[in-house]
């Protein structure tokens, strides 16, 4: 048996929160956890929008019923969730996400290339936000990983010459289940690899987007 790759057209949507204007100052780019939908993800993010920022949400590109099929029949529950990736056939998965990625970017900020670009990944998609800044096609100001780590595949040189003099962030509940200390000792490995310290940044909170938090960091620093 052979396996075999072919391109062709797809088309994928995304969220956006405000409006892109001549008075827009922040663009921010948030990228959803494994099992979300960008729409619901957005929400999280209304806070933001004051006239002079704007808000994007992209979309994994594979959705899923989140509920196995017998549940799916015995309660009704037809919830659809959205990932970037997993493990099968990855690498491709990460080349379709950052090529996606990069058009709704370029979409966006043609008519606005000054504008303060934050790119904000949360959970599994933090993993999917370094990958996208590390692909060296976009040009950004600020990384904040919310509630994930770096992934480890990364390569470490162009990041450090990409992430040099980029604001980095990474923010994380006290409670969170799946911040523990055994990733953050990961995380910390990793970022002495790329010979940058991020900022860290905690809450009282859990696996979520934190609102005092978030308006925190609404302006860049």
């Amino acid at each position: 048996m052979k396996a075999f790759t072919i391109d062709f057209l797809f088309k994928a949507r995304y969220f956006r929160l405000g409006e892109l204007t001549s008075k827009t100052k922040n663009v921010w780019f948030v990228l959803h956890g494994y099992g979300q939908l960008a729409q619901y993800f957005l929400q999280k993010f209304n806070m933001l929008a004051d006239g002079e920022t704007c808000v994007i949400a992209p979309e994994g590109l594979s959705r899923f019923y989140v509920e196995d099929l017998p549940t799916r029949m015995r309660t009704g529950n037809n919830r659809v969730g959205a990932t970037w990736m997993t493990r099968e056939n990855r690498l491709t998965d990460i080349e379709n996400y950052c090529e996606y990625l990069t058009s709704v970017y370029k979409t966006e900020l043609q008519y606005y290339p000054e504008a303060h670009v934050t790119i904000l990944g949360f959970s599994q998609g933090a993993a999917t936000a370094s990958r996208w800044a590390l692909d060296n096609r976009i040009n950004f100001n600020r990384l904040i990983l919310w509630s994930g780590i770096l992934p480890p595949d990364m390569n470490f040189e162009v990041g450090k010459a990409i992430l040099s003099g980029k604001e980095f962030l990474v923010v994380y509940g006290t409670n969170d289940p799946f911040i523990t200390p055994d990733r953050m000792r990961e995380m910390e490995e990793l970022t002495l690899k790329l010979g940058i310290v991020p900022g860290y940044l905690t809450f009282n909170g859990g696996h979520d987007i934190d609102e005092k938090m978030l308006l925190q960091l609404r302006y860049p620093s």
